[in-house]
């Protein structure tokens, strides 16, 4: 789908480099969940005692991003720099390793967040007045005082991607399997400061579903071809998304 945002439309070239896995925001790896069947997500709460909050949680991830109050929200400042790229296949997504170094700042509050993890979903995982895109990206930072604040930036078919250029090209293939990129993503400057973005509380998109997790979802989007899309689908499923959750009584801001 193509979605319009406040401000008009910025195709990010989003060369990144991403993240680490970080086990304190992360299910057990040897946690059988999964999307679809008697491990999906409307079973997830019942995998586990430390999945309840799949169920039982009022401020669940991802939801749709609908009705949003306008306001003006604070300005968004990424400071990443380059890192060498790893690739991690854990049969839910793709996740790409970092060193430490990588940022989100925000002024207004005097906060900044370090880039810890990031990873895609495909379709997306957040909606707009109830439509999905092809993918979704994540980035996940965390503050000094533990609290994660989440980047989604939201793809749609089209034009080639030139950060999946080179990502997908050192996919691993099987679960669990690691690779080691002879190369260096992400491209200082390419992540633009902002303040054009959906923000509201929620909490992680897959078990344990924990809560107190601040959504940024930019309003900007990119592309991925057709083929990225399918290369990705290919090695860890078709879907892998969430379905979206109620809002309840969350204010979504934008």
């Amino acid at each position: 789908m193509q979605y319009t945002p406040k401000y008009g439309i910025c195709r990010l070239a989003v060369t990144l480099v991403l993240l680490g896995f970080c086990p304190a925001i992360a299910a057990d790896a040897e946690s059988k969940w999964s999307y679809s069947g008697k491990t999906g997500p409307e079973h997830w709460g019942e995998l586990s005692a430390e999945f309840e909050m799949c169920t039982d949680g009022k401020n669940q991830s991802p939801i749709d991003l609908t009705a949003a109050v306008d306001t003006e929200q604070p300005e968004l400042v990424f400071r990443y720099q380059g890192t060498p790229l790893r690739e991690i296949n854990n049969g839910h997504t793709i996740m790409l390793p970092v060193e430490t170094g990588s940022y989100l700042e925000i002024p207004d509050w005097g906060k900044r967040y370090q880039l810890v993890q990031a990873h895609f979903h495909s379709p997306s995982e957040h909606t707009i007045d109830g439509e999905h895109f092809a993918m979704e990206i994540h980035l996940v930072h965390q503050g000094e005082d533990g609290g994660l604040a989440v980047v989604g930036i939201l793809m749609n078919e089209g034009e080639e991607n030139t950060m999946l250029h080179d990502v997908w090209a050192f996919m691993p293939d099987q679960v669990g399997a690691e690779t080691q990129a002879p190369v260096r993503v992400f491209n200082a400057g390419v992540l633009r400061p902002t303040r054009n973005y959906f923000s509201y509380n929620g909490s992680l998109t897959t078990p344990p579903c924990s809560e107190g997790i601040r959504w940024m979802v930019l309003q900007e989007h990119t592309t991925a071809s057709a083929e990225q899309i399918a290369r990705f689908q290919q090695r860890v499923g078709t879907i892998t998304n969430r379905p979206v959750q109620p809002v309840n009584a969350r204010n979504i801001l934008y």
